[in-house]
C-alpha cells in the first residue's frame, strides 16, 4: 500500500559529470541547489548578479553579460546610503558608486566568460508578478525599499515569459551553441502576492517554459525539473517547511536534490560525491582532542584522500 504519490523524473541525455561546467540562475531556490553543487565540489557558478525572481531581469543580465554592455553612472542611483541598481539584487549595493559600477563591470566579463565555457545552464524562476519602475516603465529585479508607489505591480504573460526564456536561450547558444538548459519553476510560494495570484504566477511560469521546451532548438538540449511538483505533491506537508512555512527546509531541499541527481548527474560521477562528502564530513569534525594521536592519524587520513581526489580533479579546493 502506498501512502503518497511520486513524481516521475526523467533521466537526461546530457548528464552532469566532474568535468561539466554549471552556471545556476534564478530565485532564492537556484541558491539552494547552487549549494549542493558547491557542497559536492562541481564546477558550479550561482548567481553572481545576486538572487533574480523573474524571467525579464533575467533576461536583462544575461544580455548584458553576453553582449558585454556595461553597466554606466546612468544605471545606478543613490538611496539610504548606498548606490544601488534596478537590474540586480541589493546584496551588491555599494556605498561607492566607482567602485559599485567596477564591480558590476567585473561580473559582467566573468559572467561572459562563464556562458562562453558552461555545459549546463540552470534557470529556476520564482514569479511571474514584477515591479515596474514608475519613471521608465523598466521591469526591476529588486526594488531596493525605494517606496512603493515608484513603481507598478503587473503580471508577465505566458508569452512574455516564453519570449524572455527563448530569448535567454538564443543569447547563450549563440556564444555557446553547445550548452544545454535546465529550467524550473521554485517550491517556494510568494504568498505577499496573494495565494489564488501566487497559483496564477507559478501556473504562467510552468505554461512558459513548457511552450518553450517543444519549440524545435530546444527539444534536444532542455529538460524540466520538477521541483514546485515535487515540493506541492510528494512533500505536501508543512513538516518539510521552514518556520515561515513557505521555504522548504533542510530535509525538502536534500531530499530535492536526491531527486535531481537521479536525472541529471552522472552515475559515475556518484563514487566521487561520495568520496567529497565523506571528506566534508571529516572537515567539519570537531574533536575533543585535537592533539591526540588518533585525531592526528585521522588528520592524515583525510589530507591523504584529498590529495588523492586532487590528483584527478585539480580544480577540486576543499
Amino acid at each position: 500500500m502506498q501512502f503518497r504519490t511520486s513524481i516521475p523524473i526523467r533521466k537526461t541525455s546530457i548528464p552532469i559529470d566532474y568535468q561539466s561546467k554549471i552556471i545556476s540562475l534564478g530565485s532564492c531556490f537556484a541558491e539552494n541547489i547552487g549549494k549542493k553543487f558547491n557542497y559536492f565540489k562541481f564546477q558550479n557558478s550561482v548567481n553572481p548578479f545576486g538572487i533574480i525572481f523573474n524571467s525579464v531581469s533575467l533576461e536583462k543580465v544575461i544580455t548584458r553579460s553576453v553582449t558585454k554592455h556595461y553597466f554606466t553612472e546612468k544605471d545606478v542611483f543613490f538611496h539610504n546610503d548606498l548606490w544601488h541598481c534596478y537590474e540586480v539584487h541589493s546584496e551588491l549595493s555599494n556605498p561607492n558608486r566607482d567602485s559599485f559600477l567596477k564591480q558590476l563591470n567585473e561580473l559582467i566579463d566573468a559572467t561572459h566568460t562563464q556562458l562562453r565555457e558552461v555545459t549546463h545552464c540552470s534557470i529556476t524562476l520564482g514569479t511571474s508578478w514584477v515591479y515596474l519602475f514608475n519613471a521608465t516603465n523598466e521591469v526591476v529585479a529588486n526594488c531596493h525599499k525605494v517606496p512603493q508607489k515608484q513603481f507598478s505591480k503587473q503580471l508577465l504573460s505566458i508569452h512574455e515569459v516564453e519570449t524572455s526564456l527563448q530569448n535567454i536561450v538564443s543569447l547563450v547558444t549563440a556564444v555557446n551553441p553547445n550548452c544545454s538548459f535546465i529550467f524550473t519553476v521554485s517550491p517556494v510560494r510568494h504568498i505577499k502576492d496573494g495565494f489564488v495570484e501566487n497559483n496564477v504566477s507559478k501556473a504562467h511560469l510552468i505554461s512558459a517554459i513548457h511552450n518553450s521546451l517543444n519549440t524545435e532548438h530546444l527539444k534536444e538540449n532542455a529538460n524540466y525539473f520538477p521541483s514546485y511538483e515535487i515540493m506541492m505533491d510528494e512533500l505536501r506537508d508543512y513538516r518539510f517547511y521552514t518556520e515561515d512555512m513557505l521555504h522548504p527546509n533542510t530535509i525538502a531541499v536534500d531530499y530535492i536534490w536526491e531527486q535531481f541527481k537521479k536525472g541529471y548527474i552522472s552515475e559515475a560521477s556518484f563514487s566521487t560525491m561520495e568520496e567529497v562528502s565523506t571528506i566534508q564530513k571529516a572537515l567539519a569534525h570537531r574533536p575533543f582532542n585535537p592533539n591526540s594521536e588518533s585525531h592526528l592519524k585521522f588528520i592524515e587520513n583525510t589530507q591523504r584522500k584529498i590529495s588523492n581526489l586532487q590528483s584527478e580533479f585539480l580544480f577540486i579546493q576543499f
